[in-house]
C-alpha cells in the first residue's frame, strides 16, 4: 500500500508539473503569435501607404495642368496681372477747341509682369513719352475726351505708344489715374 501511495504521489507530483509546463508552453507561443500578427499589420499598412503614394505620383504626372474649362482670349487679356509704370507724372495741356479747355492727366503704363526690359525702356523713353502724351492730348477736343470715350482713349494711346515710342518692347494696357478736363 506504501507503494500505491508512492505511486500516488508521483503520479500528483508528475501531474503539477506537466500542468506547469503546458501553461508555460501557452505562454511561450502566444508571444510569438502576437509579433506575427502584428509584423503582419505593420507590413499591410507600409504596403498600403507605398502602393496609395505610388498611383498618387502616377496620377499626377499622368494630369495635364491645362484648366478643363477654356477661357477666351478676351476673358485672359482682361484678367492678366500686369505691372504698372506710374512715374510719368502729371502731364497739364489745353485742348484743340476754340475756347480751350485744361487737361490734367496723369497716365500708368501696364507691361507684362516681371518684364524688366519693358520697364527699363519706358524708364529710358519717359521724356519722349510725357512729351508724346502732352502732344496727343492737345490734338483733341473735349468732346473726345468724354468719360464715355476713356475706352476708345485708352486704345488709341497703347497702340500709339508701341508704335511710335517703344520699339524692344510693348505695353499692354493705358489706365487713367487722373483724366481731368476743365472747361472755361
Amino acid at each position: 500500500m506504501a507503494e500505491d501511495n508512492a505511486d500516488i504521489n508521483l503520479d500528483e507530483n508528475a501531474g503539477d508539473s506537466s500542468s506547469s509546463a503546458k501553461s508555460k508552453n501557452k505562454l511561450g507561443g502566444l508571444i510569438p503569435g502576437m509579433l506575427k500578427w502584428i509584423l503582419i499589420a505593420v507590413g499591410a499598412v507600409i504596403l498600403i501607404v507605398v502602393v496609395v503614394f505610388i498611383t498618387i505620383k502616377l496620377v499626377n504626372n499622368n494630369s495635364s495642368s491645362q484648366p478643363t474649362i477654356q477661357m477666351s482670349e478676351e476673358y485672359k487679356e482682361q484678367r492678366e496681372i500686369l505691372d504698372w509704370y506710374t512715374s510719368l507724372g502729371v502731364i497739364r495741356t489745353k485742348t484743340s477747341d476754340d475756347i480751350p479747355a485744361s487737361v490734367v492727366v496723369n497716365i500708368a503704363l501696364g507691361y507684362k509682369k516681371d518684364d524688366k526690359a519693358t520697364a527699363t525702356e519706358i524708364t529710358a523713353r519717359k521724356i519722349e513719352l510725357t512729351d508724346f502724351l502732352r502732344r496727343y492730348f492737345t490734338e483733341k477736343t473735349i468732346a473726345e475726351l468724354k468719360p464715355q470715350n476713356e475706352e476708345k482713349l485708352k486704345i488709341e494711346l497703347r497702340n500709339a505708344i508701341n508704335d511710335e515710342i517703344l520699339s524692344n518692347s510693348k505695353i499692354r494696357d493705358v489706365s487713367f489715374q487722373q483724366l481731368d478736363v476743365v472747361e472755361q
